[in-house]
């Protein structure tokens, strides 16, 4: 394997974290921009019920397909610790059977998914509430985006694998290629074409596919062979050592509850919007990008912080793990502040750009200081979670999540008749509950690696 990773014998300094992180902050600003464009293409069509559709069937794959995000969370952590513990040095044979497991878990269970996609999406529509029209959309966005599913599973594993290895700007050009992609489909087949929801569908599933052919050329890149190459040098005894293999599924089990839980809490926030109707589904939709953009550009310094605090943990470095907790926390909550003014102040112009339908622009800027507030409120947890995840600590994840989304579920309940209001401040509660919770570990968090560092000392020669 090439080494050109990131040096990990050296203090962390700012000038490390931001070019660490930057590469990052374009490739998460493309995903949410992505949504941007399906929402605008789709409303300014000016159909309310097509916008809704598309609202309620992201909802849909987005709980289906982030079930199984530890592939990317799970890895970013493993990989980053067995990079720790090879010091940035020498044969990296575990780095590269992290990937082929991956990658292959990836792959099956996203040809799973696709087998059972009609009872999934039926089980969907079944739970999540929606007017006929906005179901016929929903069905249509949905169907199309599940034969992706395959290829967005292991594009996961690559990301988390990349981002592991300290790798930003392979995986900026891996993210970079997929949006384009599905920006340039999107706006084919649904402008182009006119086959409205169904077209937003299959342009992402078509570039989700792509993405993966271009990610294994960059795997190449980065150790020096092929995937093919890479399969044969990899020794099968370690491929399949049951005590590696029971770590990644015990990492990545406790992470998926994680995910179903806060992807519940999504769903839960959608369905409180479709409740009321499409009108105020699809203003929260258009909101929804606003946060999107928010947590997906502030989580590059929480990726920055796995990265980091996984190979801090990987090489048993206490003071190295603090530097990489402050350090990163320091950037996000500055860029917190700034995106909660930039949407306070430039918001009302962005939804009138997104959407036509007047009942939802004027629906969209009344909720718009709710949406402001996110990233702000959300940022605690955000950078929590990175930390947690490079230190690869499944059940604090886990715990804190699921307890979060009961409260929140909760207090959604109890808010219901203040209407939308109530929605959007469960909402913002919730992200407090959840940096709480995982607060409460990091006592237990930051006693085991000292303790790990005094015998690391203890049996060094």
């Amino acid at each position: 394997m090439k080494a050109d990773a990131p040096p990990l014998s050296r203090p962390l300094a700012r000038k490390a974290v931001f070019a660490q992180a930057w590469p990052i902050m374009l490739g998460q600003a493309s995903v949410p921009l992505v949504g941007v464009v399906d929402t605008a293409v789709i409303g300014r069509t000016g159909d309310a019920a097509a916008l809704a559709g598309v609202a309620l069937g992201a909802t849909i794959i987005g709980l289906v397909f982030w079930s199984f995000g530890f592939l990317r969370m799970g890895m970013t952590g493993l990989t980053a610790q067995a990079l720790g513990e090879s010091d940035g040095t020498g044969e990296r044979a575990e780095v590269e059977a992290l990937l082929l497991r991956a990658l292959g878990i990836g792959l099956g269970l996203g040809a799973l998914i696709l087998l059972l996609s009609a009872p999934i999406a039926r089980l969907a529509f079944a739970v999540m509430a929606g007017g006929e029209s906005v179901t016929a959309d929903a069905g249509a966005y949905v169907e199309a985006r599940f034969y992706g599913a395959p290829s967005a599973l292991a594009v996961f594993a690559l990301n988390g694998w990349l981002l592991g290895l300290g790798r930003t700007r392979a995986a900026l050009a891996l993210q970079v290629t997929m949006n384009a992609a599905n920006v340039a489909l999107d706006l084919w087949f649904v402008w182009g074409l006119d086959m409205g929801a169904y077209g937003v569908g299959l342009g992402t599933a078509l570039a989700e596919w792509f993405a993966l052919a271009v990610g294994l050329v960059l795997v190449g890149h980065v150790t020096g062979a092929n995937i093919l190459a890479l399969a044969r040098r990899t020794p099968r005894a370690l491929l399949l050592d049951r005590e590696r293999l029971v770590r990644l599924f015990a990492v990545n089990r406790d992470i998926m509850i994680r995910t179903i839980a806060l992807l519940a809490l999504f769903a839960w926030f959608a369905n409180a919007g479709a409740r009321q109707g499409a009108e105020a589904l699809a203003a929260n939709h258009v909101l929804m990008q606003f946060v999107n953009v928010a947590a997906f550009i502030l989580d590059a310094f929480a990726f920055t912080a796995e990265q980091r605090v996984g190979a801090a943990v990987g090489a048993r470095d206490r003071e190295g793990f603090g530097r990489a907790v402050r350090l990163t926390g320091e950037f996000a909550l500055a860029s917190g502040l700034a995106f909660s003014a930039l949407f306070l102040l430039a918001g009302g112009p962005v939804i009138d750009l997104l959407t036509t339908d007047a009942g939802v622009r004027a629906a969209a800027r009344a909720f718009l200081p709710f949406a402001a507030l996110v990233p702000l409120i959300g940022m605690p947890s955000w950078m929590l979670d990175g930390v947690f995840i490079g230190a690869t600590r499944g059940p604090a994840l886990r715990n804190a999540a699921f307890i979060a989304t009961l409260l929140y579920i909760a207090l959604d309940l109890a808010l219901r008749p203040h209407g939308n209001t109530g929605v959007w401040l469960a909402l913002l509660a919730s992200y407090l509950l959840r940096a709480g919770g995982l607060a409460l570990y990091l006592p237990g968090l930051l006693r085991d690696l000292g303790q790990r560092q005094h015998q690391g000392t203890q049996t060094s020669p």
